[in-house]
């Protein structure tokens, strides 16, 4: 089960990214920080290394979303769809 949620957040974070470099608007949580969904109840379910970075997926009942740290106190989030 963990192994198909993350191969379903690589498969959207890569939606993510499309759509960030499309300029298209994610939803009412973009640009939240990791801080702000986890007060929101969002779980950390993964997270996995990306060059430098990490790229952490948190998941609330049957909503997902990916963050980019960019450094220990600043992310990028986006939903997964």
């Amino acid at each position: 089960m963990s192994r198909l949620l993350l191969v379903a957040g690589l498969i959207g974070f890569s939606s993510i990214a499309s759509a960030q470099e499309a300029g298209q608007a994610l939803t009412s949580f973009e640009g939240a920080s990791m801080g702000r969904l986890l007060s929101e109840g969002y779980e950390i379910k993964a997270a996995i290394p990306n060059g430098k970075k990490f790229v952490v997926f948190l998941q609330k009942d049957s909503t997902g979303y990916a963050c980019e740290m960019v450094n220990l106190t600043r992310s990028q989030c986006g939903e997964i769809k």
